[in-house]
Formats: structure tokens, C-alpha cells, sequence
């Protein structure tokens, strides 16, 4: 399979957030990454519902919503009804992975699960079965234009091994710091989906970006 590119709008113009949406209707982007922050689990705060359904509105590609948020169990229904394809939750604030990706999957969505630079990728090896993708965190979630833990790419190949041994099908998406610079490598280790967001937003030609990023 292509890798694919899942451009992060939390660094785009959120006051032309409908021309984005259309930018991105337009290119190349496989999926669009939404981060959504609390301010407990991270340090900032991002949007919720009522802005997730005006992209949902106006998109075309399948909305990768990340959830950076305590109990995101309590959520799920709310999000999937707000119009997330795909649900990533986080390891270290789920108290029952299982049964919050079983719940993710039974409403249709596409599970998957993050984990923080700091926890090893070995803790995943019980669910594997029950993920369609896991997002390595490869800058510490929170903040946009991070630069990139270059440990990652070990990480990376480690889940990779894992989820070959296992015979699962599930795919490997990085977020934090990734461009033009580390995408090759990053693809080599084993990685499917790539999170961008500063190398997009910050382009002379985000389109002509993603474009590149694809090609790579």
C-alpha cells in the first residue's frame, strides 16, 4: 500500500477554515487529522464538537480524529455522531483499551490507539487485534512545530516486528515534527500514514506539499 498523508489542520488559518477544508478536498491528502486537547491530559486546548461537525460538513476525506483528552471512553458516541472515520485514543488515559477500541469499532469507526514518546510500544501487544491503526506520538503531544525524537525510528521498527509477528493488519501512522526531511526514513521503518502539519500549513504551496510528500 502507498503510504498516506493525513495533513493536521491544527497548524492551518482558523479563520479561513472553510478554504482549507477545501484545499484539502482538493489535493492529494488521503485522510484529515484533527488533535483534540483538553488541557488535562496536555497543556492546551484545542475545539470540540459543534467545529468537528462543520468539517465533517464541508469534507470529503475521511476525518483521523485524535483525541488528547482523560476518559475518552465517556466520548465516543458524541464523536462518531460529530462525524469521526477513524478514533485514536491514548493508552495512558484509557482505563479499559479493550473494551473502548471494541466500543470505537461497534459504532463503526476505525480504532486506533497513541502512545506518548516516554511509554514502550511492548504494551500494545494484548490488543493488537483490536486495532485497525496505532499512532507513535514522535514529538510530546500538546503543541504544534515540535522537532522530531529521532528514538522514533526505533520505536517505529519495534511495532512494526510486533505487529508482523502477530499477523495483524493494522497500520502505523506517526504524528509530531514529520516533513520532507525524515518521511523517507520514517517509510522505511515501517510506517503507513504520516501526519503533517507545519511542513503543509507553512508551504508557499501547501497543495504542491502534500503532492511531494506523497511522492516521496
Amino acid at each position: 500500500m502507498d503510504h498516506q498523508i493525513a495533513p493536521s489542520i491544527l497548524n492551518s488559518d482558523f479563520l479561513n477554515l472553510s478554504k482549507v477544508i477545501e484545499m484539502l478536498n482538493s489535493s492529494d491528502a488521503d485522510l484529515i487529522h484533527l488533535d483534540i486537547m483538553d488541557g488535562v491530559f496536555v497543556p492546551n486546548l484545542t475545539f470540540g464538537f459543534p467545529v468537528i461537525k462543520q468539517i465533517k460538513n464541508a469534507a470529503k476525506k475521511p476525518l483521523d480524529v485524535h483525541l488528547m483528552i482523560v476518559e475518552p471512553e465517556r466520548y465516543i458516541q458524541r464523536f462518531r455522531e460529530a462525524g469521526a472515520d477513524i478514533l485514536t485514543v491514548h493508552y495512558e488515559a484509557c482505563k479499559d483499551l479493550k473494551q473502548c477500541l471494541k466500543d470505537i469499532r461497534s459504532l463503526g469507526m476505525k480504532a486506533s490507539v497513541s502512545l506518548k514518546p516516554a511509554t514502550d510500544v511492548s504494551v500494545l501487544e494484548p490488543y493488537l487485534p483490536y486495532l485497525d491503526m496505532v499512532l507513535i506520538m514522535t514529538v510530546e503531544p500538546g503543541y504544534g512545530g515540535q522537532s522530531f525524537i529521532e528514538a522514533s525510528y526505533e520505536k517505529v521498527r519495534m511495532l512494526k516486528e510486533m505487529i508482523s509477528k502477530a499477523g495483524c493488519p493494522t497500520l502505523i501512522e506517526v504524528d509530531g515534527g514529520v516533513g520532507k526531511n525524515n518521511l523517507l526514513k520514517l517509510k522505511e521503518s515501517g510506517v503507513d500514514v504520516f501526519v503533517v502539519g507545519t511542513s503543509i500549513f507553512q508551504a508557499e504551496d501547501p497543495p504542491m506539499m502534500i503532492r511531494e510528500l506523497k511522492d516521496l
